[in-house]
């Protein structure tokens, strides 16, 4: 049996939602590795959308087991009022198919306050954070100084940990001129919390090796996307874990050799949110037309997302640091009705070619990007199920992109909804 792990190949926003959701039919675990709710997955089954931050995607289907792992931070605030969405939309969401890793690093609510107070300080220089308090609860956890979920049963240790946390941050805070973090009233906000998070906790890392052990098909789910990742990505402007497939394995307590297929969800263009570089941004009509076409706004904060074409040496290296084995192209039909497209095979930068994205921010700042323009094409793809149904001169372009990347087409999805699908290769059947 199989075991999957489904990653972002570009900037995140690439249609993960839906492929995890159309692969978890197939899953008996699904499982979240890393983030936290900054995350933003949105799936339209039969007509109704769901909107996912921090629940696996398979928690919409009856019968699977969804797993938070302990690579994620966890808002429990935000966790238990997405729980109550989807419980008002007859989704069952209980301790029987929701499972928490007592070791994943909580998000309280001094982190969202901290990570809003530096973006407005840093003015122009600042990121472009959710403002949700994901970066300061990594910051934490990499300090030693986090909360983690299988504190909030040991009161003793749990007050002195709050000082430790609040004699770091409130010095900030001090130094910001901004109001310090109220102890007894930070202490009364996890008190109100704790019950209602108790049902389920869990020891993550042996409950998916004892599913491994009994043959169950486990789906590792991915947020963001790789050039977010905080080495491999367009750092600083990235998010504040490790997206890369790798991860799947240490954020849940898994070993390597877990996994046995690495899908990448691609986009067919590409998009980004936030600030950082984007060689291949189109500032014009076409970009605005593949934004409008696309719905492109994050599914989180609502920001319109920056389009641009196709970037195959972002990919082509998305591809190699991943170990991709094969991709998830999503969006075709966004394409439909365009008489020529372009797709990038490489930059320019001070007067040389380089066929990778580099890692300095200097010279990913400046890169050119050289395009390779095809034809487009004026028939529709939306809702396409079989090659049959494509115009030649898209499946022209799917093979070229094929090439280009170093990776074959698994699937290839024509509109929002999970049937409009063309299973060229299953995961779970590698």
């Amino acid at each position: 049996m199989a075991n999957v792990v489904v990653v972002g190949s570009q900037w995140g926003d690439e249609g993960k939602g839906k492929i995890v959701d159309l692969l978890s039919e197939r899953a008996d675990v699904v499982a979240r590795f890393q983030g936290g709710h900054n995350a933003g997955h949105t799936l339209v089954i039969d007509g109704t959308v769901y909107k996912l931050h921090l629940l696996p995607s398979g928690i919409v289907r009856p019968g699977k087991m969804s797993v938070i792992g302990n690579g994620v931070v966890i808002n429990p605030w935000a966790l238990l009022e997405e729980i109550e969405t989807l419980r008002g939309q007859g989704v069952a969401v209980t301790p029987e198919n929701l499972r928490i890793a007592d070791n994943a690093v909580l998000i309280l609510p001094l982190h969202q306050y901290l990570d809003m107070a530096r973006e407005k300080a840093a003015g122009k220089g600042k990121i472009g954070t959710t403002g949700r308090g994901i970066g300061p609860a990594y910051e934490d956890k990499i300090a030693r100084r986090a909360i983690r979920v299988g504190d909030l049963s040991d009161p003793d240790v749990l007050g002195d940990k709050v000082d430790t946390m609040l004699f770091h941050h409130n010095a900030l805070l001090r130094g910001m001129g901004m109001a310090e973090v109220n102890r007894a009233e930070l202490m009364q906000q996890i008190a109100d919390i704790t019950p209602k998070i108790a049902p389920y906790v869990d020891v993550v890392w042996k409950l998916l090796n004892e599913a491994r052990r009994k043959g169950r098909r486990i789906l590792y789910e991915g947020a963001q996307g790789t050039m977010l990742d905080i080495d491999h990505g367009t750092y600083p402007y990235v998010t504040s874990s490790n997206v890369v497939a790798a991860q799947a394995a240490v954020g849940t307590g898994q070993g390597p050799n877990s996994i046995d297929y690495v899908l990448g969800i691609t986009k067919a263009y590409t998009t980004r949110v936030g600030s950082g570089p984007f060689p291949t941004e189109l500032k014009d009509e076409i970009g605005q037309g593949l934004g409008e076409r696309g719905h492109e706004f994050g599914t989180t904060t609502g920001r319109p997302r920056r389009c641009g074409w196709f970037d195959a040496a972002l990919v082509r290296q998305s591809v190699m640091v991943n170990g991709i084995n094969g991709i998830a192209l999503t969006k075709l039909d966004v394409l439909d009705g365009m008489s020529e497209l372009k797709v990038c095979t490489g930059y320019m930068v001070d007067g040389k070619f380089i066929d990778h994205l580099p890692a300095s921010t200097t010279k990913q700042a400046s890169l050119e990007p050289i395009y390779e323009t095809m034809e487009g094409w004026s028939e529709t793809t939306y809702g396409a199920r079989s090659w049959a149904d494509l115009p030649a001169t898209a499946i022209k372009y799917v093979r070229r992109i094929e090439e280009l990347i170093g990776a074959p087409v698994a699937l290839l999805s024509t509109s929002p909804e999970r049937e409009d699908t063309i299973l060229v290769h299953n995961p779970f059947e590698d």
